[in-house]
């Protein structure tokens, strides 16, 4: 499925804010409610939109997590290794951002775990064995550079 400037506005709007209705949003985009519905529902069969989350705040219910921020080498950088990296990360729900890296690694990960000992064995079950991977360099966060703290204090 391709996607226009109007699918685009209703992404940009739901990663805002997924509970808006979609009388809100076709307002915003100049589509009917019924019209936005079905756009929503297409965006979302063509995986477009994977599924909605709920981001919790300080003191919340999981917050006492932690955030390590991990570097991956692979053996080589071509399209065929990055696609099967890419596409075995997508299944890692532990990994919450990946991104392509121009630099000294090919791969950043921000991956959440309950704690060290549960980071531990994502390293050791999951992200060792992702197709490709020669080196894994992991860093904890200690907070969030906005002001955040992560581990829930």
């Amino acid at each position: 499925m391709d996607i226009d400037s109007r699918d685009r506005a209703i992404l940009r709007l739901l990663q805002i804010n997924a509970r808006r209705t979609h009388a809100e949003i076709g307002e915003q985009v100049g589509l009917s409610a019924s019209a936005c519905h079905r756009r929503i529902r297409m965006l979302e069969q063509a995986g477009h939109i994977r599924g909605y989350t709920v981001v919790l705040g300080r003191g919340g219910a999981g917050e006492r997590r932690v955030n390590m921020l991990v570097q991956v080498t692979l053996e080589r950088q071509t399209e065929d290794y990055l696609g099967r990296f890419e596409r075995a990360v997508r299944a890692c729900p532990e990994v919450k951002e990946c991104f392509l890296i121009a630099g000294s690694f090919d791969y950043w990960l921000r991956v959440e775990a309950e704690d060290a000992a549960s980071y531990e064995l994502i390293h050791s079950e999951i992200l060792s064995r992702l197709p490709g991977v020669t080196r894994i360099n992991s860093s904890l966060a200690m907070r969030d550079a906005l002001g955040q703290r992560r581990d829930g204090m």
